[in-house]
């Protein structure tokens, strides 16, 4: 598959998507981003929004396997795993699969489970695994963990470490539609009798592992590599930053950049692919000063700052 290819399937997945889920063509093409650079997403938003449908019309669109996990304070480590289950009939032990053996799954809520609950995605998000009783199951291929968090309600919940934080290639929102989005959701539902609605698969597994090796083709020339380096380090010395991003940050952020420009139907990386995408994959990886907090600056803010600082390099001819 080339990358024209690539393009024309992936922006078959979003239109299918947009036929279900009134947003932003932009979050589509973040979420369809993260998807082919092989990694994860994290949603934050308000409830109601639509990000439990757009997870669902994810996996239903590229027809993978889907599981959604509610995350809760008593939610176990082996709710999500799976654990060994004693087989009477047999004399032995075997693995029953948890609800992360899926290709697409919803971790709802994902910060109202402890520390412990969350980091048994840990390695299954960076591993494609899990280990249980010191047996290692190999989760599905494609894998892509969608989660959830209410960026409002904090009472009861945990905030993710920045080591979790850091296994998301991507963080993004949907926001509220606007009046003529809201219009369209009322009248969508006015138009049939279910209330979900309903995407047809304009993919399968195979198809989406071949998108996935799409951008491992696109090309980044000396100087945009450089680029997106130099955005990394400059949040390490920006003077209301405590923990800037690590090295796995910057890698993700070439990965994305290259899934944004197969998205495009590009072989090769322009600045402005790092420049669009570099604003899903960097702040929340940043961990701020007390002073920042402070004075009302966010993560948005000093990313802003650090793009205008670092030069965008001219494309080489």
């Amino acid at each position: 598959m080339d990358t024209d290819e690539a393009a024309g399937r992936a922006g078959d997945v979003i239109d299918e998507l947009s036929a279900a889920v009134v947003t932003d063509r932009s979050f589509l093409e973040t979420v369809m981003t993260g998807v082919l650079a092989g990694g994860h997403v994290l949603l934050e938003d308000v409830p109601g929004t639509g990000k439990t449908l757009a997870a669902r019309s994810l996996a239903g669109a590229l027809n993978l396997s889907f599981t959604r996990i509610q995350f809760t304070p008593d939610l176990l480590p082996a709710d999500i795993t799976g654990s060994n289950v004693y087989n009477e009939g047999a004399g032995e032990f075997t693995f029953a699969e948890g609800p992360v053996f899926a290709n697409v799954v919803l971790a709802d809520e994902i910060n109202r489970a402890p520390p412990k609950t969350q980091a048994a995605l840990l390695e299954a998000m960076g591993e494609g695994q899990v280990s249980v009783d010191g047996e290692t199951h190999q989760l599905p291929d494609p894998f892509v963990v969608i989660a959830t968090q209410n960026p409002v309600e904090q009472e009861g919940t945990f905030g993710l470490p920045e080591a979790q934080r850091d296994r998301f290639i991507v963080k993004t929102s949907m926001g509220y539609p606007d009046f003529d989005g809201e219009m369209e959701l009322i009248n969508r539902r006015a138009g049939r009798t279910e209330s979900v609605p309903s995407v047809s698969a304009v993919a399968d597994e195979a198809t989406v592992r071949d998108l996935q090796a799409v951008p491992e083709t696109v090309r980044a020339e000396r100087n945009v590599r450089e680029y997106l380096v130099k955005l990394g380090r400059a949040t390490r010395e920006h003077r209301h930053v405590s923990v800037g991003v690590s090295p796995r940050g910057i890698q993700h952020l070439f990965e994305a950049s290259r899934a944004y420009a197969t998205l495009r139907g590009r072989e090769y990386v322009v600045p402005d692919d790092v420049k669009r995408i570099v604003d899903d994959v960097f702040p929340h990886r940043l961990v701020l000063t007390a002073e920042a907090e402070i004075e009302g600056i966010d993560a948005a803010d000093v990313l802003e700052e650090v793009k205008g600082q670092v030069p965008v390099p001219a494309m080489e001819a």
